[in-house]
């Protein structure tokens, strides 16, 4: 009798759970389904069609990435800002455009530019987003990957000059491809990472390494800070940077074309050295 008293209430609360854990399945699966709706849908909430002019214009997403070619800084929302966004800012303005910024680690924005959550961002012509996307015909922006060295040290004018060399790169860098070649052992190439364009040249500067491979669109604002005596440099290569917009944008060609002709009538190097636009 007892042991059938104990089965009993043994049963009773194997259903109970039993029950618990069909609840939290179903709660599971609800909130699984909810969190992949948002994820599906979290890139179209900032899109818009706004009334302009009688007319209906789709709000643009400038994406850019969390790192780039700039010294970034912090904005009043706590997001790294980039000075290409007062590029956009200003074409959006001219062209009459809604729009508003988000930025993005690499791989997320160039995967957004190919599924169109993201329409609008300045970057390099890269192959990867050319089914995705249209290029505007000419570069808005240059810059030159250099070689800071100090003193008499050999210049390095190549990448098969870093050779067995001591180097310093900037984490989160590819450098277009030549990070493959500095780690591969191959090339005996030293490299010490720096976490920041600043901490890089104050490494050179205390003689960490021989030499530092950064932009030189960040380089100058950081050797304005931190001046080292005798500093020289050498280009190893240059990137182009340009208009790129997604082909599910409403008119893209159409919008291209309007965006070239305002860049020509910009100086843009003056626009990037401003604040506050």
């Amino acid at each position: 009798m007892l042991l059938s008293i104990c089965k009993f209430k043994n049963n009773k609360s194997i259903n109970r759970l039993d029950r618990m854990d069909h609840w939290i399945c179903n709660q599971t699966r609800r909130f699984v389904v909810i969190i992949s709706f948002l994820l599906m849908f979290s890139g179209l909430a900032f899109a818009q069609n706004v009334k302009i002019a009688g007319e209906d214009v789709t709000e643009i997403e400038y994406g850019y990435p969390d790192q780039s070619i700039f010294i970034a800084t912090i904005n009043d929302k706590g997001q790294p800002d980039s000075p290409m966004t007062r590029l956009a800012e200003v074409l959006m303005e001219r062209a009459g455009i809604p729009w508003h910024a988000m930025p993005y680690p690499a791989r997320r924005l160039f995967d957004n530019l190919k599924n169109g959550n993201t329409n609008f961002s300045i970057l390099v012509r890269a192959s990867s987003l050319k089914d995705f996307c249209i290029f505007s015909k000419k570069p808005v922006y240059s810059t030159k990957l250099n070689v800071y060295h100090i003193g008499d040290k050999p210049p390095i004018k190549s990448k098969e000059d870093l050779v067995g060399k001591e180097i310093i790169t900037i984490r989160g860098y590819s450098y277009g491809g030549l990070l493959k070649f500095i780690s591969d052992p191959a090339n005996k190439i030293d490299n010490e990472v720096a976490s920041r364009h600043k901490a890089a040249f104050e490494m050179l500067k205390n003689n960490r390494a021989d030499y530092v491979i950064d932009y030189a669109s960040a380089a100058i604002d950081i050797l304005a800070e931190i001046p080292i005596r005798d500093i020289r440099s050498n280009p190893i290569n240059q990137l182009d940077i340009f208009l790129i917009l997604s082909k599910s944008y409403p008119d893209a060609d159409k919008l291209m074309i309007k965006l070239e002709g305002i860049v020509e009538t910009l100086n843009v190097n003056d626009i990037l050295k401003k604040k506050g636009i």
